[in-house]
């Protein structure tokens, strides 16, 4: 018996398989590269007068994201963020969430991004910490479970409120003024921090540390398994691949 009673098919598959295993890592870097610099080309296409490939970027992302616009960044505009008011006087004056997604942007103001700020903080973490946490894999021990659950409550519980408050209707509800937090706090901040959802108000920080702690605590909890799997299919398969060139050993 020798190698060439192996089919090649079977060992290029193999093969395949290996390189796939052994950069895991390098292909979540690109599929995640791609998902997050996507919704950031869009306004650049806008920018650029490239219309149609930007709408395409909207539409898939809008199944993705609720694409609010007051709790969106904006692009080659006066500024990164707007307010309610600001999009309504520049769009519609509704508090329709359906409508008011649809609005993403115009020269003055600048282009939206396709996702909220949320959106971006959450995966954009997801692909920084999975970068960084590659090379210091073997001094990192993983997450304990109940550690995760500290991570991402946060963020559930700033999701949720937010979605309670809406049911009051945007603009309206009491993530809207915060003033619970202005009593908690005797005003200590500025009238901006506590209201509405622009950048540098207390909602704005929350949904970004709230995502990226969420960010954090996915990679930290799930990288470390994951390097086990893919490093015992390695192995696996390194030995079916030695095999096939000694079938004797």
């Amino acid at each position: 018996m020798n190698v060439t009673s192996r089919p090649i098919g079977a060992r290029t598959s193999a093969q395949i398989a290996y390189n796939l295993n052994r950069y895991w890592i390098v292909i979540f870097g690109l599929i995640f590269g791609i998902l997050v610099g996507m919704p950031l080309l869009a306004p650049v296409f806008m920018k650029l007068g490239w219309a149609a490939p930007a709408k395409v970027i909207y539409v898939i992302y809008s199944f993705l994201c609720h694409q609010l616009p007051q709790r969106s960044f904006f692009m080659f505009g006066r500024q990164a963020m707007y307010s309610l008011n600001e999009i309504q006087a520049a769009w519609q004056d509704t508090l329709d969430p359906v409508i008011l997604r649809q609005f993403i942007g115009n020269p003055e103001m600048g282009w939206k991004v396709a996702w909220s700020d949320r959106m971006v903080a959450m995966y954009a973490s997801l692909l920084v910490f999975g970068l960084l946490w590659w090379p210091a894999r073997y001094r990192v021990r993983p997450l304990p479970w109940w550690w995760l659950v500290l991570f991402l409550l946060p963020m559930a519980l700033d999701g949720t409120s937010h979605l309670i408050s809406d049911l009051w209707g945007l603009g309206e509800g009491f993530r809207s003024t915060n003033e619970w937090l202005a009593v908690l706090t005797k005003d200590s901040f500025p009238a901006s921090f506590y209201s509405g959802d622009g950048l540098g108000s207390f909602n704005s920080w929350m949904r970004l540390l709230t995502g990226v702690l969420f960010g954090a605590g996915v990679v930290w909890f799930g990288f470390p398994y994951l390097h086990i799997f893919f490093s015992d299919q390695t192995r696996m398969i390194e030995h079916k691949i030695a095999q096939t060139v000694n079938p004797w050993k």
